[in-house]
């Protein structure tokens, strides 16, 4: 199976406008099995509580009968149950979670889909994307903005992306590549599937759940015609000077050498955004002086130091090199930095009756992970001081264990040198990601 989506990937990119109307019939009991083997079984579970265990109980017999529906045009995905993920602002995120076998057919058709459009994304499309990554993102912005004539960043943020994806504009952009009425079937049932939210059915009239393994395709494709593609072929060209962008799921940055060019685009993303049913979050959506010239033109002017904006979780700040150099400079993101030590402090006070060892263990999975991702090119202060929170807030606990002793500054020390917490390291250099 791989092999032919291999093949239909192929056929994508060496026929620019080719239109596919026949690879429905892709979506089969091989395919169907392949996806299941590949399945986090440890996922939570759907309205019907089926898990990937479960289901494998009769694995043959549930996959013939999942194909018999497909073909006979009778398969119906059940509604998601929805759950909301508390945000570090106090607002929540809705999170939609599938049945399982509604899994196998997200998955089926997310590699389809992904066959047939990836080769068509630009570059600068950096969020769920084979050999893309966060880092890799970051390493694109960093050189639009130290190696171009980059004086202007527009920071934007769009308001409930994936909740108010247009279904209507969804399938357009699908069929522009795909019109087979079995997958365009398939996509319209997934989408119009509906929620169970505190035991009632809401319709879903657009939007695509965030928990849908099918979403992160779908907001690709969205973004790539929305914004993307008319960027690169409609604005670009018309700009004075130059123009860059980076874009991560709902997530951009665009830089530009000239003011006038930022605002004038900055106006006709507003309305094009209301023609496809998004709308920017005007309070998060900033253009702001950035660059090598910012920080002498704002001085010259008394306005202060160049502002700062966020990204991926980094705030982003002008700054030079030992040399004297003009350099992009990028530190963990406060509110991430205060959320992610909130819920460290909660984790150590509920594990501080665990024998130090497993407290440990499980600290330095945690601890690791942070480094990978936070640990990049010039960050390593807030790295340190997130090791120090870990530190400290272990420390705090374990002195407050029931009826066991205390340790002292020293006697903690001692502890530490055999139960050690892993050291802060950075992983990632931001020149090796460009």
């Amino acid at each position: 199976m791989e092999t032919k989506l291999a093949r239909i990937s192929q056929l994508s990119s060496e026929n620019p406008d080719m239109v596919f109307t026949s690879i429905g019939h892709l979506i089969n009991k091989e395919l169907l099995r392949e996806c299941h083997q590949d399945m986090d079984g440890k996922k939570a579970v759907g309205i019907d509580g089926k898990t990937k265990e479960d289901y494998e109980k009769e694995l043959e017999e549930n996959l013939e009968n999942l194909e018999r529906q497909l073909k006979q045009k009778a398969y119906k995905p059940k509604p998601a149950r929805r759950m909301e993920i508390p945000k570090e602002n106090g607002k929540t995120r809705p999170l939609s979670i599938y049945s399982y076998e509604d899994k196998l057919v997200q998955e089926a058709l997310r590699r389809i889909l992904e066959a047939v459009f990836e080769p068509h994304f630009y570059e600068e499309m950096m969020g769920f994307r084979p050999g893309r990554s966060c880092h890799k993102a970051l390493g694109k912005l960093n050189a639009m903005l130290e190696k171009e004539k980059t004086n202007w960043v527009l920071d934007a943020d769009i308001k409930g992306f994936f909740d108010h994806l247009d279904h209507e504009w969804i399938m357009k952009f699908i069929e522009s590549r795909i019109k087979d009425p079995n997958i365009s079937r398939l996509v319209r049932r997934m989408l119009k599937a509906g929620i169970m939210k505190e035991f009632q059915y809401e319709e879903t009239e657009e939007g695509s759940g965030q928990g849908s393994i099918c979403s992160p395709i779908i907001a690709n494709i969205y973004m790539h015609y929305v914004l993307l593609w008319w960027f690169k072929e409609k604005v670009k060209p018309q700009m004075k000077g130059y123009a860059g962008i980076v874009v991560y799921a709902d997530d951009f940055v665009a830089s530009f050498q000239y003011k006038s060019d930022a605002e004038v685009f900055y106006e006709r993303l507003k309305r094009r955004m209301k023609h496809f049913g998004l709308e920017l979050e005007e309070n998060k959506t900033r253009l702001i002086e950035f660059g090598r010239f910012a920080e002498g033109n704002r001085k010259d002017r008394g306005d202060g130091r160049p502002e700062t904006f966020i990204f991926l979780g980094f705030t982003h700040y002008c700054s030079h090199s030992k040399t004297g150099r003009f350099r992009v400079k990028r530190k963990t993101n406060k509110k991430k930095l205060a959320k992610k030590s909130k819920e460290i402090n909660t984790l150590i006070r509920d594990m501080r009756n665990l024998p130090i060892k497993t407290m440990v263990r499980k600290l330095n999975e945690i601890l690791v992970g942070y480094y990978h991702y936070y640990g990049i090119t010039d960050n390593s202060a807030s790295v340190n001081s997130f090791y120090n929170v870990v530190r400290y807030r272990l420390y705090y606990w374990l002195n407050r264990r029931s009826q066991r002793k205390s340790y002292t500054r020293e006697g903690y020390k001692e502890l530490m040198k055999q139960f050690p917490l892993a050291q802060p390291r950075i992983y990632v250099s931001i020149y090796r990601q460009q």
